[in-house]
């Protein structure tokens, strides 16, 4: 298994907006960030350690203007734990070795794609796109685009 962490020099090279986010615990505006309406195929890694998260193929249109996606690529790079701020109580979605704020997880998902919604701030997150997983060293997940790329080869 491939080594992830989180380190100071990764912290630097951070915009405002990601450090709020993955370290302060923030949240970006909804609909005002980069991967809400992103349909591209590929997968989405945690944008301090690298950790593989989530895939196109789970993410959906929740309506909320955050990224959402019905389960984890990986669960062993996902962390869940309870939070109690603002008044009430959720749980919170983090990354396993990075330990990344990365949004909440609820229980208004889509019913028969397991009834869970990883609502998830783009800002902690950097898109890989299908073409460009080897590249990235993501080879292990170019098996969840075969078909796309049989499709391509068709056409």
């Amino acid at each position: 298994m491939p080594e992830y962490r989180k380190s100071p020099e990764r912290i630097s090279q951070l915009t405002d907006q990601q450090y709020r986010v993955t370290q302060r615990d923030e949240t970006e505006p909804a609909f005002a960030n980069a991967y809400w309406d992103n349909k591209a195929p590929g997968i989405y890694v945690d944008i301090v350690s690298g950790e593989p998260l989530f895939a196109s193929a789970d993410k959906y249109d929740s309506g909320t203007g955050w990224p959402s996606f019905t389960k984890a690529l990986n669960p062993d790079y996902v962390v869940v734990v309870p939070d109690s701020s603002h008044g009430m109580v959720r749980v919170e979605v983090r990354s396993a070795q990075g330990d990344s704020h990365l949004g909440h997880l609820f229980p208004d998902g889509p019913s028969d794609r397991g009834g869970v919604r990883y609502c998830i701030n783009s800002a902690s997150l950097r898109f890989i796109p299908a073409g460009d997983l080897g590249r990235e060293g993501y080879g292990q997940y170019l098996h969840l685009f075969d078909a796309l790329e049989e499709d391509t080869a068709e056409t």
